[in-house]
């Protein structure tokens, strides 16, 4: 089995620390990562180190949690086992559980986590949204936040939006759309995660929808306002969910060069917040189709 040091600098590689935001908290959480003694043979993959997570670390027997969330993110003056988050580092270093968090570090990636995201609604990646500065180590331009992307072959917003509810996990909230249900889509920016301050950079670059999560009333009002472009809301661990198949695929992929005895896995808990969706009492004046798309219960 591969040592904890040499996995943490393999996924430092697919994910490197410094490409991370600066408000930004990745890389390792907590486990001896620089014990050359210690080893892996179990990693487990998921979009949020919550308790429920990491007892499913504990029952898989992983020797190292990834997770796309950051446990602590602006900080902490304290991991007492009477708060949740010192719960999950409590229950992960009784365990010898490492932990991992690769965040906006993975989201700039190539291939990052809206390129999964991209791959799990069947789109075309072109290029990046927001590309990342110049840099010889990318001479295609390929990282950057978010993807502009291509259908194969055009379909309405309707039919979009019910691909994209069949194809990401089913959550409480499904997904939401904003525009003409018979408008047609070529063309569509994705950025997994909260991706409204994205906006400018959509309309520039000048495509037919825009697939993202937490879409907030003003932002997304000004949006419509703007131009005829085309919203779809899916919920924030659905967008993010896919990258986790990717992350342990790469994972795999490294472990297969080196020859090591190492295993991946992905959790399938879902650990979005929503956990139910009432419909409205009345139809709304427009709709995708003549049934309501989400009628109480997760797509």
């Amino acid at each position: 089995m591969p040592t904890l040091p040499d996995v943490i600098a393999a996924l430092d590689t697919l994910w490197p620390r410094d490409r991370a935001e600066a408000w930004d908290a990745v890389g390792p959480v907590c486990g001896d990562v620089a014990n050359p003694e210690a080893r892996v043979g179990r990693v487990l993959f998921a979009v949020d180190p919550v308790q429920e997570i990491a007892d499913e670390a504990v029952a898989l027997g992983a020797d190292l949690l990834v997770t796309h969330h950051p446990l602590y993110l602006r900080g902490t003056t304290t991991v007492a086992a009477d708060t949740f988050k010192g719960r999950v580092v409590h229950t992960l270093i009784k365990n010898d559980v490492a932990l991992l968090v690769a965040h906006t570090n993975a989201d700039r990636a190539d291939p990052g986590v809206s390129d999964a995201l991209a791959g799990a609604l069947g789109l075309r990646v072109l290029r990046p949204l927001v590309p990342d500065a110049a840099d010889p180590t990318d001479p295609d331009g390929r990282r950057g936040l978010g993807r502009i992307c291509a259908l194969d072959e055009p379909l309405t917003l309707a039919e979009f939006a019910e691909r994209a509810a069949a194809r990401l996990p089913a959550t409480a909230q499904g997904v939401r759309v904003a525009g003409d249900p018979d408008a047609r889509i070529s063309t569509v920016a994705v950025c997994g995660g909260s991706g409204d301050s994205l906006f400018a950079d959509v309309r520039a670059a000048g495509v037919d929808a825009y697939l993202t999560a937490d879409l907030r009333h003003h932002p997304a009002s000004e949006a419509r306002e703007h131009s005829p472009l085309a919203l779809v809301d899916a919920a924030h661990y659905a967008t993010e969910w896919p990258w986790c198949e990717q992350a342990a695929a790469q994972l795999d992929a490294v472990a297969e060069r080196n020859g090591w005895d190492l295993r991946t896995h992905v959790s399938r808990t879902v650990t979005d917040p929503w956990t139910a969706h009432a419909p409205a009492a009345a139809a709304p004046s427009t709709s995708l189709s003549d049934t309501d798309m989400t009628p109480g219960a997760p797509n």
